[in-house]
């Protein structure tokens, strides 16, 4: 499935899920945009991409909580003119520190996660939408958790963020269903080695969870043109087979 000459801008791009689909698109020839707050972790992402004889990635330092409308807007146009298209997005940025009671949080901490788990995304697809149209086919992916659909007990802004994403997801979906050149997916990855699941499950053995590299398949699957004409699912990777 091979990612020759697509454009694609991965969120939280410096780490966990985020780098580790960066890597794996861009070893199969995708021209990776990472963006992350973190200039450090994105130079790590870039070097490995690098040494594993991918295409050269370009680094966008970027902080989405703390962008305006305007940085997102200059964003866009720089990959413009550079690109003049972009063929997908992932939305792998995540803001989790801990579980916790509605009472005990503060209304800075619940904004703060909120826009980056959910105000960026929109934030996102509305400055990157026109660059998206302009390819004969693009791929957006949200990453969401299984705690969406439980509605687990002390999940926070955080599982606040992930319900309201997949319904996001969902409407922008139905949206662009029409125009038949966008396709939108959510990916829950289930319990892998990462660490957001180390900061949840601090407890856990993570040796007997599989790898973060467990989900590279269904990454590049995504963006392939092996899944033109899926849009507006949930796909659980637990279950789900490219």
């Amino acid at each position: 499935m091979s990612l020759n000459e697509q454009v694609i801008l991965v969120t939280g791009a410096g780490g966990g899920l985020g780098g580790t689909a960066a890597q794996a698109l861009a070893g199969q020839g995708a021209q990776v945009i990472l963006l992350d707050k973190s200039i450090p972790k994105l130079e790590k992402v870039y070097d490995a991409i690098v040494a594993a004889g991918g295409p050269e990635p370009v680094m966008y330092p970027f902080d989405l909580a703390g962008a305006s409308e305007a940085q997102y807007e200059e964003m866009a146009e720089a990959i413009a003119q550079r690109y003049g298209v972009l063929h997908g997005v992932l939305h792998a940025a995540v803001e989790f520190s801990a579980y916790s009671p509605i009472a005990n949080y503060k209304t800075k901490d619940w904004g703060h996660a909120l826009n980056v788990n959910l105000s960026a995304p929109f934030l996102l697809c509305r400055v990157l939408l026109p660059l998206l149209q302009r390819s004969e086919h693009a791929s957006i992916v949200f990453i969401s958790d299984s705690s969406a659909r439980k509605v687990q007990a002390y999940s926070g802004a955080y599982g606040v963020a992930k319900i309201a994403l997949e319904g996001f997801a969902g409407i922008l979906a139905a949206e662009l269903e029409a125009g038949q050149k966008i396709r939108v997916n959510t990916l829950v990855p289930g319990p892998v080695d990462s660490p957001l699941r180390k900061r949840a499950y601090p407890a856990e053995d993570k040796a007997a969870l599989p790898s973060m590299n467990s989900l590279d398949p269904l990454f590049v699957y995504l963006f392939s043109d092996a899944s033109i004409g899926k849009t507006g699912q949930i796909i659980d990777a637990q279950t789900f087979k490219p």
